[in-house]
């Protein structure tokens, strides 16, 4: 991919990102995505070695969306909000792209629950903001019901695991 190549196709890798980033992904699709490279870069972006790098960064793309990130996490909502809100009430609110969103954490991150190809989705992901409207970035992570339903199994050890950490850093 564009990581180890020129800066050319850096400069259209990112590019691509950008324009995920702030795109409705049910709506978006690789051709759309390719064009609107195209037209902020000013490359035409329909030759095969373009198209191939076009396409590996949006499946880059997807698969971050729905693949797990290593994330720490404090234990309790107080701590988790770090002390700029924290609003996790469960009622939640329905947002722009129709995510519902369950609580903020923090200014920029806050828990959802949405639909992506026909799969419900809890995600914690961070945003941010552009034209008054609040969009997701890449930097987050998506859990499927199963996924969910074991994490949320799993937290009194991740707690215990988190404590027993602490208690060794003191």
């Amino acid at each position: 991919m564009a990581e180890g190549g020129s800066g050319k196709e850096k400069e259209i890798a990112e590019t691509v990102r950008e324009i995920l980033e702030g795109s409705d992904m049910n709506e978006m699709t690789e051709y759309k995505v390719r064009k609107e490279a195209s037209s902020r870069l000013g490359i035409d972006l329909s030759l095969p070695n373009h198209k191939s790098l076009v396409r590996s960064v949006v499946q880059s793309f997807l698969e971050q969306q729905t693949a797990p990130k290593e994330e720490v996490v404090g234990e309790g909502r107080d701590q988790v909000a770090g002390g700029d809100g924290g609003d996790c009430d469960g009622d939640g609110d329905d947002d722009e792209d129709d995510d519902h969103v369950i609580c903020k954490l923090t200014k920029r991150r806050k828990v959802t629950m949405q639909e992506f190809r026909g799969r419900k989705l809890v995600s914690i992901r961070e945003y941010y903001s552009k034209g008054g409207k609040d969009l997701p970035t890449s930097k987050g992570i998506s859990l499927t019901e199963e996924q969910w339903s074991a994490l949320s199994k799993n937290l009194p050890a991740i707690q215990n695991a988190i404590k027993k950490m602490e208690s060794h850093c003191t």
